[in-house]
């Protein structure tokens, strides 16, 4: 389900339970460089209104697509699929295995898998998501991601304890934002809710 909110350059895509949101905000730049955060999403078909297709048929065992702004996201075709479609959140890293280990501790209650030099965290308490999977890559972050994640923690003192474990803040709570915005230790962008 999707709606507007009282801003025209915000839309709401609400699932079934409340994590399963996602807000898609208008920004003012335009995508220069590969995403380096994307979602993988269960389809029928590969062929989807409005979707480029950007991988070549039976390239993978997926489909690499582009929607309508360019960005990629990756179509997993499934004899069924039921009305929630996000399958995993995928994020390139230069050091998969510390970045899905310090994510696990951050989430909590996750389990940590590898295959192939990919690494990911499974079952993490509130996560939306089947898995939230890293992917090596030889290339760091240059620039901000354009798509990132919130994180809602339950006691004051959790941006301070981020911060021990390695997360920078960006952007402190102020007139415009109640919340804070942090890296994680590769750069990566993700906002925290402080939910008392």
């Amino acid at each position: 389900m999707s709606s507007r909110t009282g801003s025209p350059d915000i839309v709401k895509l609400s699932g079934v339970e409340p994590t399963q949101t996602i807000w898609i905000n208008r920004v003012p730049e335009f995508k220069a460089v590969k995403n380096r955060i994307r979602l993988d999403v269960h389809v029928a078909m590969t062929e989807l209104p409005g979707a480029t297709p950007v991988s070549a048929p039976g390239e993978f065992g997926w489909r690499v697509m582009a929607d309508p702004d360019g960005g990629e996201f990756c179509a997993f075709v499934r004899r069924e699929v039921g009305p929630y479609r996000m399958y995993e959140l995928v994020v390139d890293a230069l050091d998969a295995k510390t970045l899905a280990s310090w994510w696990a501790q951050v989430l909590g209650g996750a389990t940590e898998v590898s295959e192939e030099g990919w690494h990911a965290i499974e079952g993490a308490s509130g996560v939306p998501f089947e898995s939230i999977v890293f992917a090596p890559v030889p290339e760091g972050k240059t620039g901000k991601n354009r798509v990132h994640w919130d994180v809602e923690v339950d006691f004051v003192g959790a941006v301070a304890e981020l911060e021990s474990l390695g997360a920078r803040v960006l952007r402190r709570p102020d007139s415009d934002v109640e919340w804070t915005v942090m890296a994680d230790p590769e750069g990566n962008e993700f906002c925290v809710f402080v939910t008392v």
